[in-house]
Protein backbone atom coordinates (compact mmCIF):
# COMPACT_ATOMS: atom_id res chain seq x y z
CA UNK A 1 0.00 0.00 0.00
CA UNK A 2 1.16 3.52 -0.74
CA UNK A 3 1.58 5.62 2.07
CA UNK A 4 2.69 9.29 2.27
CA UNK A 5 5.71 10.86 3.38
CA UNK A 6 4.24 13.12 5.80
CA UNK A 7 2.60 9.96 7.55
CA UNK A 8 5.33 7.82 7.26
CA UNK A 9 8.74 9.81 6.87
CA UNK A 10 11.96 8.33 5.54
CA UNK A 11 15.18 7.25 7.84
CA UNK A 12 17.23 10.12 7.76
CA UNK A 13 14.22 12.15 8.64
CA UNK A 14 13.85 9.56 11.78
CA UNK A 15 17.39 10.35 13.10
CA UNK A 16 16.79 14.33 13.52
CA UNK A 17 14.99 15.21 16.75
CA UNK A 18 11.37 15.67 16.63
CA UNK A 19 11.57 18.91 18.35
CA UNK A 20 14.42 21.44 18.98
CA UNK A 21 14.13 23.51 21.66
CA UNK A 22 13.53 27.61 21.29
CA UNK A 23 16.58 29.41 22.58
CA UNK A 24 15.88 30.95 25.71
CA UNK A 25 14.88 34.70 25.45
CA UNK A 26 18.25 36.07 27.56
CA UNK A 27 20.28 34.05 25.79
CA UNK A 28 18.68 35.66 22.52
CA UNK A 29 19.29 38.96 24.21
CA UNK A 30 22.88 38.75 24.77
CA UNK A 31 23.70 37.33 20.84
CA UNK A 32 22.47 40.48 19.91
CA UNK A 33 24.03 42.52 21.93
CA UNK A 34 27.32 41.36 21.36
CA UNK A 35 26.80 41.45 17.58
CA UNK A 36 25.66 45.11 17.92
CA UNK A 37 28.95 45.36 20.45
CA UNK A 38 30.88 43.72 17.20
CA UNK A 39 29.52 46.36 15.06
CA UNK A 40 30.25 49.43 17.18
CA UNK A 41 33.75 48.66 17.73
CA UNK A 42 34.37 47.81 14.23
CA UNK A 43 33.04 51.16 13.41
CA UNK A 44 35.01 53.14 16.02
CA UNK A 45 38.36 50.99 14.14
CA UNK A 46 37.37 52.66 10.74
CA UNK A 47 36.43 56.11 12.04
CA UNK A 48 39.95 56.00 14.35
CA UNK A 49 42.00 54.30 11.24
CA UNK A 50 40.36 57.18 8.77
CA UNK A 51 41.18 60.02 11.28
CA UNK A 52 44.86 58.65 11.61
CA UNK A 53 45.30 58.69 7.64
CA UNK A 54 44.04 62.06 7.41
CA UNK A 55 46.48 63.37 9.83
CA UNK A 56 49.03 61.48 8.29
CA UNK A 57 48.81 62.86 5.19
CA UNK A 58 48.56 66.24 6.31
CA UNK A 59 52.02 65.95 8.24
CA UNK A 60 53.03 64.96 4.96
CA UNK A 61 52.06 67.52 3.03
CA UNK A 62 53.59 69.80 5.76
CA UNK A 63 56.53 68.55 5.10
CA UNK A 64 56.27 68.85 1.58
CA UNK A 65 55.04 72.50 1.72
CA UNK A 66 58.28 73.59 3.66
CA UNK A 67 59.99 73.60 -0.16
CA UNK A 68 56.86 73.43 -2.58
CA UNK A 69 54.03 75.84 -3.03
CA UNK A 70 50.58 74.26 -3.32
CA UNK A 71 49.06 73.51 -6.69
CA UNK A 72 45.36 73.55 -4.99
CA UNK A 73 43.57 74.01 -1.28
CA UNK A 74 40.21 72.40 -0.34
CA UNK A 75 38.69 75.61 0.35
CA UNK A 76 39.26 76.19 -3.59
CA UNK A 77 37.65 72.91 -4.44
CA UNK A 78 34.79 73.41 -2.36
CA UNK A 79 34.13 76.76 -4.16
CA UNK A 80 34.40 75.39 -7.26
CA UNK A 81 31.96 72.54 -6.18
CA UNK A 82 29.45 75.07 -4.45
CA UNK A 83 29.40 76.58 -7.71
CA UNK A 84 28.46 73.87 -9.70
CA UNK A 85 25.75 72.66 -7.36
CA UNK A 86 24.51 76.60 -7.74
CA UNK A 87 24.98 77.17 -11.09
CA UNK A 88 26.86 79.96 -10.66
CA UNK A 89 29.98 81.44 -13.05
CA UNK A 90 33.17 80.83 -11.08
CA UNK A 91 36.30 81.66 -12.30
CA UNK A 92 39.60 81.20 -9.82
CA UNK A 93 42.53 83.22 -10.27
CA UNK A 94 45.89 82.13 -8.39
CA UNK A 95 49.08 82.93 -8.35
CA UNK A 96 52.10 82.52 -5.87
CA UNK A 97 55.03 85.51 -4.98
CA UNK A 98 57.44 84.69 -2.71
CA UNK A 99 57.60 86.54 0.87
CA UNK A 100 59.96 88.70 0.10
CA UNK A 101 58.08 90.51 -2.84
CA UNK A 102 54.96 91.59 -0.51
CA UNK A 103 55.66 94.67 1.41
CA UNK A 104 55.78 94.47 5.16
CA UNK A 105 52.84 97.00 5.57
CA UNK A 106 50.87 94.07 4.20
CA UNK A 107 52.54 91.66 6.40
CA UNK A 108 52.32 93.90 9.15
CA UNK A 109 48.65 94.71 8.29
CA UNK A 110 47.21 91.28 8.25
CA UNK A 111 48.94 90.26 11.20
CA UNK A 112 47.57 93.67 13.40
CA UNK A 113 44.10 92.37 11.45
CA UNK A 114 43.83 88.66 12.10
CA UNK A 115 46.52 87.50 14.63
CA UNK A 116 48.34 89.92 16.75
CA UNK A 117 50.36 87.48 18.43
CA UNK A 118 51.38 85.83 15.77
CA UNK A 119 55.11 85.40 16.42
CA UNK A 120 54.83 84.50 19.93
CA UNK A 121 52.63 81.70 19.70
CA UNK A 122 52.93 78.02 18.63
CA UNK A 123 49.62 77.80 16.75
CA UNK A 124 47.05 78.43 19.43
CA UNK A 125 46.26 82.08 21.13
CA UNK A 126 45.56 80.66 24.85
CA UNK A 127 45.57 84.25 25.72
CA UNK A 128 43.45 85.61 23.09
CA UNK A 129 41.13 82.11 23.84
CA UNK A 130 40.50 83.50 27.18
CA UNK A 131 39.83 86.70 26.37
CA UNK A 132 36.63 85.14 24.39
CA UNK A 133 35.39 83.04 27.20
CA UNK A 134 35.45 86.10 29.27
CA UNK A 135 33.21 88.00 26.61
CA UNK A 136 30.89 84.54 26.10
CA UNK A 137 30.31 84.69 29.81
CA UNK A 138 29.41 88.16 29.76
CA UNK A 139 27.11 88.57 26.86
CA UNK A 140 26.85 85.11 25.50
CA UNK A 141 28.19 85.74 22.24
CA UNK A 142 31.00 84.15 20.46
CA UNK A 143 33.73 85.39 18.24
CA UNK A 144 36.86 83.75 16.61
CA UNK A 145 39.95 83.72 17.89
CA UNK A 146 41.30 81.76 15.02
CA UNK A 147 45.40 81.99 14.85
CA UNK A 148 47.08 82.83 10.79
CA UNK A 149 48.15 79.49 11.57
CA UNK A 150 44.76 77.74 11.99
CA UNK A 151 43.04 79.53 9.10
CA UNK A 152 46.27 78.44 7.17
CA UNK A 153 45.50 74.81 7.73
CA UNK A 154 41.32 75.62 7.25
CA UNK A 155 42.24 76.58 4.00
CA UNK A 156 45.05 74.00 3.34
CA UNK A 157 43.26 70.73 4.55
CA UNK A 158 39.77 71.79 5.48
CA UNK A 159 36.54 74.20 4.77
CA UNK A 160 35.02 77.26 5.35
CA UNK A 161 32.04 75.42 6.81
CA UNK A 162 31.52 76.02 10.47
CA UNK A 163 31.36 72.93 13.06
CA UNK A 164 32.63 71.24 16.19
CA UNK A 165 34.69 68.86 14.26
CA UNK A 166 35.97 71.37 12.07
CA UNK A 167 37.22 73.55 14.79
CA UNK A 168 38.67 70.59 16.35
CA UNK A 169 40.70 69.81 13.60
CA UNK A 170 42.27 72.93 12.84
CA UNK A 171 43.06 73.07 16.13
CA UNK A 172 44.89 70.03 16.36
CA UNK A 173 46.60 70.64 13.24
CA UNK A 174 47.63 74.45 13.79
CA UNK A 175 50.98 72.83 16.25
CA UNK A 176 51.31 70.41 13.96
CA UNK A 177 51.97 72.92 11.21
CA UNK A 178 54.12 75.35 14.07
CA UNK A 179 56.26 72.09 14.49
CA UNK A 180 57.21 71.55 10.32
CA UNK A 181 56.98 74.99 9.19
CA UNK A 182 58.85 78.36 10.19
CA UNK A 183 56.40 81.62 11.17
CA UNK A 184 57.84 83.35 7.96
CA UNK A 185 56.70 80.05 5.55
CA UNK A 186 53.24 79.62 7.40
CA UNK A 187 52.52 83.60 6.82
CA UNK A 188 54.27 83.21 2.90
CA UNK A 189 51.61 80.28 2.65
CA UNK A 190 48.89 82.00 3.78
CA UNK A 191 49.14 85.30 2.31
CA UNK A 192 48.52 83.45 -1.16
CA UNK A 193 46.47 80.41 -0.53
CA UNK A 194 43.85 82.83 1.56
CA UNK A 195 40.56 84.21 -0.49
CA UNK A 196 40.72 88.26 -1.34
CA UNK A 197 37.52 87.84 -3.08
CA UNK A 198 34.99 85.87 -5.28
CA UNK A 199 37.51 83.48 -6.89
CA UNK A 200 40.69 85.75 -5.79
CA UNK A 201 43.17 83.57 -4.02
CA UNK A 202 47.02 85.00 -3.06
CA UNK A 203 47.63 88.93 -2.32
CA UNK A 204 49.55 88.95 -5.99
CA UNK A 205 45.73 87.96 -7.58
CA UNK A 206 44.44 90.49 -5.04
CA UNK A 207 46.64 93.34 -5.18
CA UNK A 208 46.01 93.43 -9.03
CA UNK A 209 41.96 92.49 -8.72
CA UNK A 210 41.20 95.13 -6.22
CA UNK A 211 43.97 98.18 -7.02
CA UNK A 212 45.79 97.27 -10.25
CA UNK A 213 48.83 96.88 -8.82
CA UNK A 214 51.34 94.33 -8.19
CA UNK A 215 51.83 93.41 -4.19
CA UNK A 216 54.91 95.85 -4.06
CA UNK A 217 53.19 98.44 -5.41
CA UNK A 218 50.63 98.62 -2.14
CA UNK A 219 50.55 101.64 -0.17
CA UNK A 220 50.32 101.53 3.44
CA UNK A 221 46.02 102.23 3.32
CA UNK A 222 45.29 99.84 0.61
CA UNK A 223 47.28 97.06 2.62
CA UNK A 224 45.48 97.78 5.50
CA UNK A 225 41.89 98.14 3.84
CA UNK A 226 42.45 94.63 2.43
CA UNK A 227 43.44 93.07 5.33
CA UNK A 228 40.16 94.27 6.67
CA UNK A 229 38.70 92.23 3.89
CA UNK A 230 39.88 88.69 5.28
CA UNK A 231 37.40 87.87 7.64
CA UNK A 232 34.95 88.27 4.28
CA UNK A 233 36.47 88.27 1.54
CA UNK A 234 33.17 87.39 -1.24
CA UNK A 235 31.18 90.27 0.53
CA UNK A 236 33.95 93.18 1.61
CA UNK A 237 35.23 95.59 -0.64
CA UNK A 238 38.43 97.32 0.20
CA UNK A 239 37.02 100.74 -1.02
CA UNK A 240 34.37 100.07 1.84
CA UNK A 241 36.64 99.42 4.97
CA UNK A 242 37.14 102.83 6.18
CA UNK A 243 36.72 102.27 9.84
CA UNK A 244 38.09 98.71 10.51
CA UNK A 245 41.50 100.00 8.31
CA UNK A 246 41.65 102.80 10.50
CA UNK A 247 41.60 100.72 13.41
CA UNK A 248 44.39 98.21 11.76
CA UNK A 249 46.44 101.16 11.16
CA UNK A 250 46.12 102.06 14.87
CA UNK A 251 47.27 98.98 15.85
CA UNK A 252 50.18 99.30 13.35
CA UNK A 253 51.43 102.39 14.55
CA UNK A 254 51.10 101.41 17.95
CA UNK A 255 53.22 98.49 17.35
CA UNK A 256 56.22 101.19 15.84
CA UNK A 257 55.06 99.29 12.17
Amino acid sequence: MYHSDSLFPGPAALDRPLDTPAMPFWKRSKSRTKKKRSLAWRIVRTVLAATLAFYLLCALSLVCLRWMNPLITTVQVQRRVESLFSKQKYEARRSFVPLRQIPLDLRHAVIAAEDGAFYAHRGIDWQELGKVWEEVEEDGRLRGASTITQQLVKNLFLTTHRSPVRKMMDFTLAPLAELILSKDRILELYLNVIEWGPGIYGIDQAARYHYSTPPAGLSREQSARLAACIPAPRTRKPARMNQYAAVILDRMDRRGW
